[in-house]
């Protein structure tokens, strides 16, 4: 069995080693880019399982990174990436994860936590569908939206829709609970399957990147609707 491999695009070359001799320790594949550039060109000659990526780089910024691994064409545009950014700044994540990025992780951190990071992300994308023996689960739809949970693909009308791994496991939690207010909290513990830390605004940005993709008018939501003060809501009936 191959073992997953992993792209680090980070300049601090000791924190690097420090983290890749950690990760092959734990059964991972592991090279490492100190510059942005670099690293978008390495994901291209060998197509990784997932990129670790710092926020500030020397040339250009892990945003920048970002926005360029996701206008790839193909398997390349959707592999995940999870964000290292500055500890205190909820903004940094909050943008992170608007341009793409599947989880965050505050420097400094404990190398710990960043394998339970990858292999949540990693568990999340290779989830399997139905084995020989198992009925295909149907597809979930509301009016023009398809929802399909072995495929893990989204499509309006017959069109699919551009969503990360997270965002299509935080998509079926409101499916499948079409009608029910879920808080942020149950959200949260139901797709990732921790609580909300606080002050974290992951959920929002991950619901306004969602309603990107499948609504009409993302400022006028009729799928994805707010209950103010309390979470979201799943629309039983849809167009």
């Amino acid at each position: 069995m191959n073992m997953p491999h992993l792209l680090m695009i980070e300049d601090d070359t000791r924190l690097a080693a420090m983290v890749g001799e950690y990760l092959q320790q734990s059964g991972y594949s592991f090279e490492q880019a100190a510059e942005g550039v670099e690293g978008v060109r390495r994901l291209q000659d060998r197509l990784p399982d997932l990129v670790i990526l710092d926020l500030m780089l020397p040339d250009i910024d892990g945003l920048e990174v970002c926005r360029r691994l996701r206008a790839l064409p193909g398997a390349a545009s959707r592999v995940p990436v999870i964000m290292l950014t500055a500890k205190g700044d909820p903004m940094d994540r909050v943008i992170g994860l608007e341009m793409g990025a599947d989880d965050y992780l505050p420097k400094p951190f404990e190398p710990r936590e960043l394998l339970a990071r990858i292999r949540a992300v990693l568990r999340r994308r290779a989830e399997p569908g139905p084995g020989p023996d198992v009925a295909p689960r149907p597809a979930l739809r509301f009016g023009s939206l398809e929802i399909d949970r072995d495929a893990r693909t989204v499509t309006v009308a017959g069109q699919p829709c551009e969503i990360t791994s997270y965002q299509f496991d935080l998509l079926v939690v409101l499916a499948e609970r079409a009608g029910r207010v879920l808080t942020r909290d149950q959200i949260m513990e139901a797709v990732r399957g921790r609580e909300l830390e606080a002050f974290d605004r992951s959920i929002d940005v991950h619901i306004g990147r969602i309603r990107q993709a499948i609504e009409a008018d993302p400022k006028n939501p009729r799928r994805i609707l707010t209950v103010r003060g309390v979470g979201y809501v799943f629309a039983k009936q849809q167009d």
